[in-house]
């Protein structure tokens, strides 16, 4: 599963109405509120007509509820969807049946969270899971703050695509990251998946300035200042600008460990972004907390002063 998964959650899950007592519906949605913030998207159904539900006191909904809802807006852990079925739905057993449709345009990495009725209407449905129930769920107990993949192209877009897809802020950061190099011959894949939709997220690479090792390292931006700009800017000018994007690279003194951090999520990368076509070559990738992925981005924030940065530019 996904370090980064999504889910649809229905209506009733925070209406007060739908549990035994207002107790038991905090209790209930304790459980999904962690997880929600740190490690999960939820879709926005009917292009935002779920969320605007919310807005509208004719339910009595929880009080955490309507704060988690508030909370993910803020994140940008809301994903707008547009309307999967013509007709918008009447009850909370519609709004289940819509999420489900939307599984057709985009396959859940999570599932559909929903109360009793919901998984009564829908109980020969692995997709579809009760609240309070959540441990029967195998997309929900495979969770985990870690992955092991292949380190090829189709590995890395599985687990890093609902990052790349949905993120607004997103930093590549890899000391060798080299798209001109065969091991990166991919990366200019990887990153266009970040393409082609509004608003254009803000996109940072970084890297150091020297190449090789001990006694094989050299400092290329001595003998050319153009270096990194050339090799960056062939490899990826074209593929940025015909998905609309444009990436900012910083090229810093030294730093050796690898992450993808974004607003949703930090990911810690030992091998970095190279792929490999040997579906045997596994590598392991973990999440960050909150607070080690906050530190993460101020290290490579200018002002940090943690690193020297040599050369800064854009592609294209």
């Amino acid at each position: 599963m996904p370090l980064l998964a999504d889910y649809a959650i229905t209506p009733d899950v925070f209406d007060v109405a739908s549990y035994a007592s207002e107790e038991v519906c905090g209790l209930s949605l304790e459980l999904i509120r962690e997880p929600m913030l740190t490690e999960g998207l939820v879709r926005d159904l009917r292009a935002g007509e779920w969320r605007g539900l919310f807005a509208d006191d004719g339910r009595p909904w929880h009080r955490k509820g309507k704060e988690l809802v508030k909370k993910l807006a803020t994140q940008s852990r809301l994903i707008g969807f547009q309307p999967a079925l013509p007709a918008a739905p009447i009850d909370d057993l519609g709004w289940c049946e819509e999420a489900l449709a939307t599984h057709d345009t985009l396959a859940f990495t999570g599932g559909v969270i929903t109360t009793e009725s919901g998984k009564n209407a829908n109980a020969d449905d692995d997709r579809v899971a009760r609240i309070d129930r959540l441990g029967n769920a195998k997309w929900w107990v495979a969770r985990s703050p870690s992955v092991r993949l292949p380190r090829t192209l189709a590995g890395y877009t599985e687990h890093l695509g609902p990052i790349l897809r949905c993120s607004n802020s997103i930093l590549f950061i890899d000391p060798h990251l080299d798209p001109a190099q065969v091991r990166y011959r991919e990366f200019g894949a990887l990153i266009e998946m970040a393409g082609n939709r509004a608003p254009t997220p803000a996109l940072e690479i970084h890297r150091v300035c020297y190449e090789g090792s001990g006694r094989e390292r050299q400092l290329p931006l001595q003998r050319d200042g153009a270096y990194f700009r050339n090799r960056f800017g062939m490899e990826l000018g074209g593929r940025l600008g015909a998905a609309g994007l444009q990436v900012e690279v910083f090229i810093w003194d030294d730093f050796h460990d690898r992450y993808l951090i974004s607003n949703l999520v930090g990911v810690s990368l030992p091998n970095g972004f190279d792929t490999t076509n040997n579906v045997n070559d596994i590598t392991t990738w973990s999440r960050l907390g909150r607070g080690e992925r906050d530190n993460v981005q101020r290290e490579f924030e200018r002002a940090s002063h943690r690193h020297v940065l040599r050369d800064r530019f854009t592609v294209p």
